[in-house]
């Protein structure tokens, strides 16, 4: 009897040490032993989105040259997704597919007002994109996109928010006949097709694809990225976010990848020749293919590295996007994005904290 009963207390025992380790988390313990808390915690793995574009070439960067392993640890699994467009970017990080990456202010800005659970964290890049019309379309400035047809990357994008933006500039109107502008969705490859089989007029698309428009002699940029809007060329095109349930439980993991974003910034800025090719062999690694070099170069001087993210003209463009029916049930003068930008963990790093 004495024999039975010690074999049901070690069954039990048993079953007890197994349910707590199905209910225990396999994350590290804090570097550097900070305060106890989820806040505090590493993550085991954290998931990054980004795009098939050169306009995240900080984020090439920062994965390249191992940044965000430097900042998180060698026991934090790192795992990238890529992305065609902002819309499938920021319907993944507010589903949980996704804890943190690499987005335009359009589409996210247009998700956020929905969902509400992620937040900007910082800038990556201002500007890079550009308006070119095809050859022998009869277009030398935008006021002759009166009847044309013009791509985009996907509708509600940052891009059709600064073409909205420059048409109005122009006084120009959107509209689906010939009396104005009709603006057509398409993936910046398939772009490329089209304006060589002329089914389009013309494009407002990210570097590199407008200088290969203009290499290829079946394009030219009739507005360069400096002067395209909001604030000619010096809008957030590329900015970093994070989930809500991701700033929560690992505020100090989030701080780490602006490190990293910043550091790659700054690599870019001192080693350009190497820079391209850590660009190229991530844009091989994410979309199959690389790019000339020469096409890289020539978007990295198109556009502006930089951290910092410019809350008015995030708010100018939401703006835009409630106008085009976007954004649903939320009127200009009640547009509230106090709660998506959440800059405070910048602002530390910034401050050498």
């Amino acid at each position: 009897m004495k024999k039975k009963w010690s074999s049901i207390l070690t069954i039990v025992l048993g079953a007890s040490l197994a349910l707590t380790a199905c209910g225990s988390k396999t994350e590290p313990s804090p570097q550097g032993g900070g305060a106890a808390g989820g806040a505090a915690a590493a993550p085991s793995t954290v998931r990054i989105g980004i795009f098939k574009n050169v306009t995240h070439a900080a984020g090439y960067v920062a994965l390249e040259q191992g940044l965000f392993k430097k900042h998180w640890g060698d026991n934090v699994k790192i795992e990238v997704q890529a992305f065609d467009n902002g819309s499938d970017f920021s319907t993944a990080i507010a589903t949980d597919q996704i804890d943190i990456g690499f987005v335009g202010p359009g589409p996210s800005t247009n998700q956020f007002l929905k969902s509400k659970n992620f937040k900007v964290i910082s800038g990556s890049n201002n500007g890079g994109a550009v308006l070119v019309a095809g050859k022998d379309s009869g277009i030398s400035s935008p006021k002759d996109l009166v009847g044309k047809t013009v791509a985009i990357p996907t509708k509600g994008s940052t891009n059709e928010i600064s073409l909205r933006l420059l048409l109005k500039e122009n006084g120009l109107n959107v509209t689906t006949d010939k009396t104005g502008v009709q603006i057509i969705a398409r993936a910046p490859a398939d772009t490329l097709i089209a304006m060589r089989q002329k089914e389009i007029d013309a494009t407002l698309i990210p570097e590199p694809w407008g200088t290969q428009m203009e290499q290829e002699g079946i394009g030219k940029v009739i507005v360069p990225w400096d002067q395209v809007p909001p604030n000619k060329g010096n809008y957030p095109l590329t900015i970093l976010v994070a989930s809500d349930k991701f700033l929560t439980q690992h505020r100090e993991a989030a701080k780490q990848a602006i490190k990293a974003n910043s550091e790659a910034i700054e690599f870019i800025k001192a080693n350009p020749d190497k820079s391209y090719e850590l660009i190229n062999n991530r844009l091989k690694e994410l979309s199959g293919k690389g790019m000339d070099i020469n096409l890289i170069k020539a978007a990295l001087s198109h556009l502006n590295l930089t951290t910092d993210v410019s809350k008015e003209a995030i708010e100018e463009m939401a703006k835009v996007s409630i106008d085009a029916g976007y954004i649903k049930d939320v009127k200009k003068e009640e547009l509230d994005l106090s709660k998506f930008l959440d800059l405070s963990l910048l602002d530390e790093v910034k401050a050498g904290k």
